[in-house]
């Protein structure tokens, strides 16, 4: 039975019983409940791990050296599922104190596996929203990384800082401009748009990219942003309206609007 094939109080209960077997994994340098739930097939089980020894650290600050120690050999072990683990508790760890996780996470980056490597996005996510400035500076370091699919996952990762704050992922966006590889450069447009519908978004969007030398990418860009507001109806312009905005904008445009 899955994490979410329980009820809610069920759910609260395991969690409960999850923490406590965890402490008590802490208290004695053992690792035996720990490792059963990171290898839980449910992933759901597995990010309740990472939750609880995030809160743990940051709330408590209890445990810190332990946790960050016990993610290091996770990320060694020989299941997927448990590095998968290592990598959300370094992404929980890295909302407060990025520098202890950056070389762990560049280890992902390159791990075996696509559920490892995935998950460092996710991880980048939050670390971005929470603890944005050294989180932008590690993506800096790796947008131009010779492997197309670390660029893409790097800067998927930054998209969640970017939907509050697109004046901090713009910059990074545009040194990838003239990216050639199909799926990066797909996932420049996607965040791209994903950064443009909130209150006051679209307008910096919007005079970033006309100041961006490759028209191409902008004229693909646009029907996306408004794609995007299409499908989202807590925009904060209506589809009409981002129409009329982008239109005014990019009059000059080879663009079907």
């Amino acid at each position: 039975m899955g994490y979410y094939d329980l009820t809610k109080e069920e759910r609260q209960n395991l969690v409960l019983e999850m923490k406590d077997e965890i402490i008590k994994d802490l208290e004695s340098g053992e690792n035996t409940s720990i490792l059963l739930y990171s290898s839980d097939e449910d992933v759901y089980i597995r990010k309740n791990i990472s939750n609880i020894l995030g809160k743990t650290y940051r709330e408590q600050n209890l445990f810190k050296e332990e946790i960050i120690h016990l993610a290091v050999q996770l990320l060694k072990n020989d299941d997927e599922k448990v590095r998968q683990t290592a990598v959300y508790i370094l992404g929980e760890i890295g909302k407060q104190d990025a520098e202890p996780v950056f070389d762990y996470l560049e280890i992902a980056l390159e791990d075996p596996h696509y559920r490892v490597r995935n998950t460092v996005m996710s991880s980048l996510k939050v670390m971005g929203q929470k603890n944005p400035k050294p989180t932008l500076i590690f993506a800096k370091a790796f947008i131009h990384h010779p492997n197309p699919e670390v660029r893409k996952k790097v800067i998927h990762g930054i998209e969640l800082r970017g939907r509050t704050h697109p004046e901090d992922v713009l910059p990074l966006l545009e040194e990838l401009q003239d990216e050639d590889n199909p799926q990066v450069r797909k996932m420049l447009i996607h965040v791209i748009g994903q950064i443009s519908y909130k209150k006051g978004c679209l307008e910096k969007v919007t005079s970033t990219l006309k100041t961006w030398k490759n028209r191409k990418l902008v004229e693909d860009t646009i029907p996306y942003i408004l794609e995007v507001h299409k499908n989202y109806p807590f925009s904060a312009m209506t589809p009409e309206e981002a129409k009329k905005y982008l239109k005014t904008n990019f009059n000059e445009y080879n663009i079907q609007f």
